[in-house]
C-alpha cells in the first residue's frame, strides 16, 4: 500500500484535509499585496522641480505635450513668458536639473517612497531596484528554506517565516530611511519564499492524488483574490505606511494559529520519524472519523512503507543532479523562472499603460479568474506539460504582439497585456501543481527551492529589464516575450505526472523516467499481517 492510499483508508479529502488546506490558504490572500505592494507604495505622482516662489510658466520649460518637464527648470527665471501675448517659446533658455528639491501633485501618489525620499529623475532608477531587493530576498529565501524545510520539517519553518513577515513588514512600515526600507523588505522576501514553499508541500502531503490540481487551483484563486483585496486596502489607506502595516499585521494571527498545524507524516517519515507521524496519521483518522482505521496504524508498518531514504552523498542539493532522472526533472524545472519574470515584468509596471492604476490592478486581478478556471481543466483533462506549455506560449505570443502596438493605442494595449498576464496567471497555478509533484518526497522542498530561487532570478531581474526602456522602448517587452516561449519548449522534456501518486524517493522518480525497473510493494496497515508482493 502507498501512502496515497493509506490517507484513502483515513478518510481521503475529509474534514481535516479541508479545514487544514483552508488555514494554509488565508495567508496566501496576503502574499499577493506584499509581492505587488510597490504598484502602490511606490507610485509615481506628476511632479516638477521646486520653484519656491517663482511663478511656474516662468521657472520650468514645457515639453513637447505642453506639460512642465519633470527634471528640469530654467537657469533664470524667463519673466516674459508671463506677458500676455508671450509665444511660450523658451527653449533657447538655459536649463538645468532640479536642485532645490521637488513639487508633487496631490492625488492617489501624493505619500509614497517616491514622494518620501524623491525617487525621480536621477534617482529614479531606486525604485526598481528597491523591488529588486525585495525579489532577492525570495530568491535567496527559496534556497535556504527549502533545505532548512527537509531538514528542519515543513510546518516549523512556516511558522518562523509566519512571524519574520510580520515583524519585518511591520518594520518597513516604520523605516526612517531607503536604506532599512529596502533591508526590511529584503528579509520580509525572505520570509515569504518560506511560506510560498512550504504552503504548497504541506497542502500537497496531506491530500489525495486526485484532489491536487482542485487544491492547487484554490490556493492559486485565494492569491488572485489577494490582488483584489491589495486594491481595496490601497484605495481605503493611500498613505503608503499605513498600507505596508495593514498587509502585515495579520501574519501574527498566522503565526499563532500555525501552531495547532501537525507536520507533513510524508516528511516525518522520509526522515525516520515514524513514531511522531503515527501521531499525527491518527489525529487525522479521528478528525476524519476513522478513527479505527487509526488505531490499527503501527509504528513497524508505517516503517514498512519505504519512504525512508539512505542519506545521499553530498546531501539534498546535490541529489537534485546524480542521477538522470533528477537531472532532466531539476534542469527543466528552472527554466519556470521565465513565467515570474515575465509576470512581474508585466505587473510591476501598471503605470506605464497609461490606465488608471487601480483599475489597472482590478483588470490584473480579474482575469485571473477564468485563466486558472481554464487551467484546472486542462490539467485534468490533457495533463500538466500540455497546461504548461500552452500558458507559456500564449503569453509570449500576447507580450511580443504588444510591443508592436502604438502606445496611443491605449485600449488594445492593455488587452493584450490582460491576456499575457492571465496566461501567465495560468502558468503559475499549473507550476505549483506541476513542480510539487515531479520531485520525491525526500527533498520535495529542495526541489520546490530550486524552481522557487530559478523563479526569483527572473523575479529580481524583471524590473531591472525595465531600465531598458532607456534603450528602446520595445526592448523589455521584446525580452519578457521571448523568455516564456523559451520555457515552453523546455517544458516538453518533463513526464507528464497526471492521475500518478507523489514520487517517494529518488528511486521512483528514476523508475517514472525509465531508468529502473517497475517494482510494485504492497504494505498492510498493520505490521501483524505484513506482507510483500513484488
Amino acid at each position: 500500500m502507498s501512502f496515497a492510499a493509506l490517507l484513502a483508508r483515513l478518510g481521503g479529502m475529509g474534514r481535516f484535509q479541508v479545514s487544514y488546506v483552508a488555514a494554509l490558504a488565508v495567508p496566501l490572500l496576503l502574499l499577493a499585496s506584499h509581492n505587488l505592494l510597490q504598484n502602490f507604495t511606490a507610485g509615481v505622482p506628476e511632479h516638477h522641480c521646486r520653484t519656491g516662489d517663482v511663478p511656474l510658466l516662468a521657472s520650468i520649460p514645457t515639453d513637447g505635450h505642453r506639460q512642465p518637464q519633470r527634471c528640469r527648470r530654467y537657469v533664470e527665471p524667463q519673466w516674459h513668458l508671463l506677458e500676455a501675448n508671450a509665444t511660450a517659446n523658451g527653449s533657447a533658455a538655459a536649463t538645468e536639473p532640479c536642485r532645490d528639491g521637488w513639487t508633487y501633485r496631490d492625488g492617489a501618489f501624493a505619500h509614497t517612497i517616491v514622494t518620501e525620499w524623491d525617487l525621480v529623475c536621477e534617482s529614479k532608477t531606486w525604485k526598481q531596484v528597491a523591488q529588486s531587493i525585495y525579489m532577492a530576498g525570495i530568491l535567496m529565501g527559496s534556497g535556504l528554506f527549502g533545505i532548512l524545510s527537509d531538514k528542519l520539517g515543513r510546518r516549523v519553518v512556516l511558522t518562523w517565516c509566519y512571524l519574520q513577515m510580520g515583524v519585518m513588514g511591520a518594520g518597513t512600515a516604520a523605516a526612517p530611511t531607503l536604506l532599512l526600507y529596502c533591508l526590511s523588505r529584503f528579509l520580509t522576501g525572505l520570509a515569504m519564499a518560506g511560506v510560498s514553499l512550504n504552503s504548497s508541500s504541506l497542502c500537497m502531503e496531506w491530500i489525495p492524488t486526485e484532489a491536487r490540481a482542485v487544491v492547487g487551483t484554490i490556493n492559486g484563486y485565494c492569491y488572485t483574490l489577494g490582488q483584489f483585496l491589495l486594491v481595496a486596502v490601497a484605495f481605503a489607506l493611500p498613505h503608503w505606511r499605513w498600507l505596508q502595516l495593514a498587509v502585515s499585521l495579520p501574519f501574527g494571527l498566522f503565526f499563532l494559529y500555525s501552531w495547532l498545524l501537525p507536520e507533513s507524516a510524508r516528511w516525518q517519515l522520509s526522515v525516520g520519524r515514524p513514531h511522531q507521524a503515527l501521531a499525527g496519521l491518527r489525529r487525522v483518522a479521528r478528525i476524519n472519523g476513522r478513527k479505527h482505521e487509526g488505531d490499527r496504524l503501527e509504528p513497524e508498518a508505517l516503517q514498512a512503507l519505504g519512504l525512508q531514504e539512505p542519506p545521499v552523498p553530498g546531501g539534498a542539493v546535490a541529489a537534485l543532479f546524480r542521477t538522470p532522472g533528477m537531472r532532466m526533472v531539476s534542469c527543466g524545472v528552472s527554466f519556470v523562472f521565465s513565467t515570474s519574470f515575465a509576470y512581474y515584468g508585466l505587473a510591476m509596471d501598471l503605470q506605464g499603460f497609461g490606465v488608471d492604476v487601480y483599475l489597472s490592478q482590478l483588470l490584473f486581478g480579474a482575469v485571473d479568474i477564468p485563466a486558472k478556471l481554464v487551467s484546472a481543466l486542462v490539467i485534468g483533462g490533457l495533463g500538466r506539460r500540455v497546461a504548461q506549455g500552452g500558458s507559456l506560449v500564449l503569453a509570449g505570443v500576447c507580450i511580443l504582439a504588444n510591443s508592436a502596438v502604438p502606445s496611443e493605442l491605449r485600449a488594445l494595449r492593455m488587452a493584450f497585456a490582460v491576456l499575457g498576464k492571465g496566461s501567465l496567471a495560468a502558468s503559475f497555478n499549473c507550476a505549483y501543481i506541476y513542480t510539487g509533484e515531479l520531485f520525491p518526497t525526500v527533498i520535495r522542498q529542495t526541489g520546490l527551492g530550486l524552481g522557487g530561487t530559478m523563479a526569483r532570478v527572473g523575479g529580481m531581474v524583471a524590473p531591472l529589464v525595465r531600465m531598458a526602456a532607456d534603450v528602446s522602448p520595445l526592448l523589455p517587452l521584446l525580452i519578457y516575450g521571448a523568455a516564456p516561449i523559451v520555457s515552453a519548449v523546455a517544458t516538453h522534456f518533463l513526464p507528464e505526472t497526471r492521475s500518478l501518486p507523489l514520487p517517494e524517493t529518488v528511486a521512483d522518480v528514476e523508475r517514472r523516467a525509465g531508468h529502473l525497473k517497475d517494482k510494485e510493494v504492497t504494505i498492510p496497515l498493520s505490521s501483524a499481517s505484513t506482507k510483500d508482493s513484488a
